[in-house]
């Protein structure tokens, strides 16, 4: 094991990537069915950013029943509060500024006015807030749905660039593998937020973001290594290109590793520590976007852009008579086994029946030629 992970580390791995990229496609596509079931039927759960809501800040009073509670303590309260009246799911974190504290509570929109001033009042209630030091807005769902209109154009545009950059750059081919790429990755990420259920914020909108740019650099990285390769040898005949991509692959897999690895701790110390133990609940939405699409897009780079393009790429006409010239040399060089010569002798062993007996080299050797003067004294007796 420990020889196996050394190789990996030197960059010494023979993994056959393109020849099992069937075996990939397919997870890949029982993972992203999983995602659109869950996305069709659970849903996304949307912020009050994208669906409306209101969002109250009141001033923590020090003098009051949460003066000297912590900021875990004061969420709990608050949310405990707010659940009594019913207004589930509202998000709640504790701000620190000018040397005092602040509850900053975000709920679901709120159809009667008289029922939205009940909120405001729990919620200045429980902090021990007065009227002056509470301040109370309603996001109305029109403004929301210009963020998630914002958001998609955004997406859009990224695409576009990405597209436009990677044919520049390299190829259409490779640009339309990276995309597929991309759109896997995001259609994962979205998956596991329906499935967990988390809220869908502008911090997640960010991330998705981010992430996409983290898979293309990925993808980038892998491309120029292929394309050196496949330059290098698919191009003069050396290899066939699925193998010069093979080789590319193995070549830049340690060094993708190492990149997600060393992206990967920092977001899993903010996922797992800073949302899951300590309870700053507005860094999971970000932290599990970046968490997810990081692990995503490291493998969709390696196992999903580049065996999709070298199956394309292997359908053009110059590498389909590479691949068929090659073959033909295998089969040329291959060992071709020997006929048994005619009537050989055979034993009659059970063991060795069926099997030619092999001659001595004074039976299968020729007669020796006779030489010039044995010939001339032929000659004289014969005139004699």
């Amino acid at each position: 094991m420990s020889g196996t992970l050394r190789r990996i580390y030197r960059g010494e791995t023979n993994i056959d990537f393109i020849g099992r990229r069937k075996l990939w496609f397919v997870g890949s596509a029982l993972v992203l069915a999983l995602c659109v079931v869950a996305l069709l039927t659970r849903g996304l759960n949307y912020g009050i950013e994208f669906q409306g809501g209101v969002q109250i800040q009141a001033a923590i009073s020090e003098d009051g029943p949460l003066g000297d509670a912590s900021e875990l303590d004061v969420i709990a309260e608050v949310r405990s509060a707010l659940e009594s009246i019913g207004a589930e799911g509202a998000q709640i974190q504790v701000a620190t500024e000018d040397g005092g504290r602040s509850v900053l509570v975000k709920t679901k929109e709120v159809a009667d006015p008289q029922l939205q001033q009940r909120v405001v009042s729990i919620v200045s209630r429980a902090v021990g807030a007065t009227p002056e030091d509470t301040n109370s807005q309603r996001i109305g769902s029109e403004w929301g749905g210009e963020i998630t209109g914002k958001a998609l154009r955004a997406l859009l545009i990224f695409f576009v660039v990405v597209f436009l950059f990677i044919t520049w750059r390299f190829e259409v081919k490779m640009a339309v593998a990276s995309l597929i790429a991309l759109v896997h990755d995001l259609i994962i990420t979205a998956g596991v937020y329906s499935v967990v259920g988390f809220e869908v914020t502008p911090s997640t909108v960010i991330a998705i973001l981010t992430i996409l740019g983290y898979s293309l650099y990925d993808t980038v990285v892998v491309f120029d290594k292929v394309e050196e390769n496949t330059a290098l040898y698919a191009t003069s005949g050396r290899m066939t290109y699925r193998d010069a991509a093979n080789l590319a692959l193995n070549q830049v897999f340690m060094r993708s590793l190492n990149t997600s690895l060393s992206t990967l701790l920092p977001v899993a110390a903010l996922l797992f520590v800073g949302a899951g133990l300590l309870g700053a609940s507005t860094l999971k939405d970000l932290a599990l976007a970046l968490f997810v699409g990081l692990m995503v897009g490291s493998y969709s780079s390696v196992f999903i852009a580049t065996p999709v393009l070298s199956l394309w790429k292997e359908g053009e006409q110059r590498f389909r008579n590479l691949e068929e010239r090659k073959r033909r040399e295998s089969l040329r060089a291959a060992p071709q086994p020997v006929p048994s010569p005619a009537g050989a002798a055979l034993t009659g062993d059970g063991g060795d029946a069926g099997k030619p007996v092999a001659r001595s080299r004074a039976a299968t050797s020729r007669p020796p030629s006779r030489t010039r003067a044995g010939s001339k004294k032929v000659k004289r007796r014969k005139r004699r």
